[in-house]
């Protein structure tokens, strides 16, 4: 049987996990169950170790995962849900955050002046907790035009593969069927206007059967030699 400190904190490291993918850190727990150091939250972690509720996983940093839920929590979920969805979801714990997942590396694309996007046989290590639901592939950034939205040469752009977008979103964009460019989306009148993110650029305006949507920015991964 858990404390009631016990029972608070593996249903709030089990929220987090369903909703964002992430482990809590030790400070975000301290604050939820209002403990006055984080000492107590590793006293709190062992135990639920010790009595198998959850386990740190080896060699990473902030990878917790929840093996089973307190009885009560199961049955709170049942109670609530008219069928049976939710608690399998509980059971069906989420991947810890720390996994990584391979994603294919497509080659190159302009933040820019377009350049043509290639395909590859590359493929790219990616944290899991930078990708949501959805088919994923990456391209390497070049150029400075979306540096005002924190996209910069070098970068990898991790893209949520779709054929439709909003207005606003940041998608790749093929143009002719010939080169791909990476920029915010958007409708005007009859033409679609491709914005870049300095002001060094102008917009690209098409017409919408010269563009193809390729797909939506989810994700920057950026390596610091």
């Amino acid at each position: 049987m858990l404390t009631r400190k016990q029972h608070e904190l593996v249903c709030f490291i089990n929220d987090r996990l369903a909703s964002t993918g992430v482990s809590p850190s030790f400070e975000e727990m301290k604050d939820a169950l209002d403990l006055k150091s984080k000492s107590g939250v590793h006293r709190l972690i062992s135990a639920l170790e010790e009595r198998q509720f959850i386990r740190r996983l080896p060699n990473r940093a902030r990878a917790l995962e929840v093996l089973r839920m307190p009885e009560r929590a199961e049955k709170k979920v049942a109670a609530n849900k008219s069928d049976s969805r939710e608690l399998r979801q509980l059971r069906d714990l989420p991947t810890p955050a720390n996994d990584v997942i391979e994603i294919p590396l497509h080659g190159r694309i302009a933040a820019g002046v377009p350049i043509e996007a290639f395909e590859g046989s590359t493929m790219l290590a990616v944290p899991a907790a930078l990708l949501g639901q959805g088919e994923h592939y990456a391209l390497e950034v070049a150029g400075d035009s979306m540096v005002e939205a924190g996209i910069l040469d070098g970068d990898y752009a991790l893209v949520k593969r779709q054929e439709v977008a909003r207005d606003g979103e940041i998608v790749v964009a093929l143009i002719d069927e010939v080169e791909a460019t990476l920029k915010y989306f958007r409708r005007e009148g009859a033409m679609v206007r491709l914005d870049p993110a300095n002001r060094a650029y102008d917009p690209q305006r098409y017409t919408p059967n010269q563009v193809r949507i390729q797909g939506k920015l989810s994700g920057i991964l950026r390596r610091y030699d």
